[in-house]
Formats: C-alpha cells, structure tokens, sequence
C-alpha cells in the first residue's frame, strides 16, 4: 500500500472518527489522542489493510475499541465528564438555581453512564456528535431498526429517572 492510498483512504476519514471518538470521550484532547494512536495502528499494519473491504467501518470500530479500553484503564476509573456552563441572557442565577443546575447536569451525566453500552453509544452518537441515524447504522453496525429502538429506550429510561429525580 502506498502512502498517497493510505493517505486517500484513512486520513479522508480523520473528521468522521474524531465525531465518533469526542462522542465517546466527551473531551477534546483524549479524543485527539485517540485518532494519533489509532493512525500510529493503522499505519503500522498498512500492509494487511489492503484486504478491508470497508475502512470507514473498520476505523470507526478501530476508534470504538480504543475508547472503550481506554475509558476502562484504570487511569481514567472516576472519568471526568466534561461539565458545559450554560449562560442565560438577561438573567443571573442565584446561587441556589446554579446549584440546582448543576446537580441536575450532574443527574442526567450519571444517568446516561449507567445506561447499557449500546444505548449510551448510540445516544452519544446522535445528542454529541450530531450523527444521522444512517451514519449511526454504520459506525455502529446497528440495523436501523435496532438503532431507533435503542435510541427509544435510552431516551425513555431518562425520561423515567429522571421523573424520580426531579
């Protein structure tokens, strides 16, 4: 294989798999990690390269293994999701509403962790990185049917949760 080919091929899919690696990670620098190892990977075995038949679909799991085993290394045991501030216009909240806010945040964050593997991903997929249910279908290899249902019942046991919670 050569470097143009490879260069064609893999790094024309650097865009997809950084979506799908911050989907997962939700932070920018792990994300970027990620990609330089999965690159790094993939370089290294260009040769055995030439009999995939599908590279987006390779890459995309490629990156979805390399999240999940990193997501499971024991540095990153009590994982830092990354906590977005919201600013309302025109109004400040007090302290007791940005407390509430954030404990609710917080709520919704632990709840999708604890959803199973399938659902969270295909969540991440559609909420963080803005996935089509197509594009979806294809990182994950999810039919389309298998991907509305997982995205039913992930959005539905938050529903319920979260009833509970509020």
């Amino acid at each position: 294989m050569t470097a143009e080919y490879f260069k064609q091929t893999y790094f024309a899919l650097h865009p997809k798999l950084y979506r799908v690696a911050f989907a997962i990670l939700k932070n920018t620098e792990d994300a970027e990690d990620i990609l330089q190892d999965a690159f790094c990977k993939l370089w290294d075995e260009r040769a055995k390269l030439v009999d995939i038949q599908k590279p987006e679909a390779y890459c995309v799991t490629l990156i979805r293994n390399l999240c999940f085993d990193f997501l499971r290394s024991p540095k990153v045991a009590l994982y830092d999701w990354n906590t977005e501030e919201y600013d309302i216009p025109d109004q400040a909240p007090d302290a007791e509403t940005e407390l509430v806010n954030r404990e609710t945040v917080e709520k919704v964050k632990s709840l999708i962790r604890r959803l199973p593997e399938k659902q969270q991903s295909v969540l991440d997929l559609r909420i963080f990185a803005g996935c089509s249910s197509e594009e979806i279908e294809r990182i994950t290899g999810e039919s389309s049917e298998n991907v509305r249902v997982l995205l039913s019942r992930a959005r539905n046991t938050l529903k319920t949760k979260l009833k509970h919670f509020l």
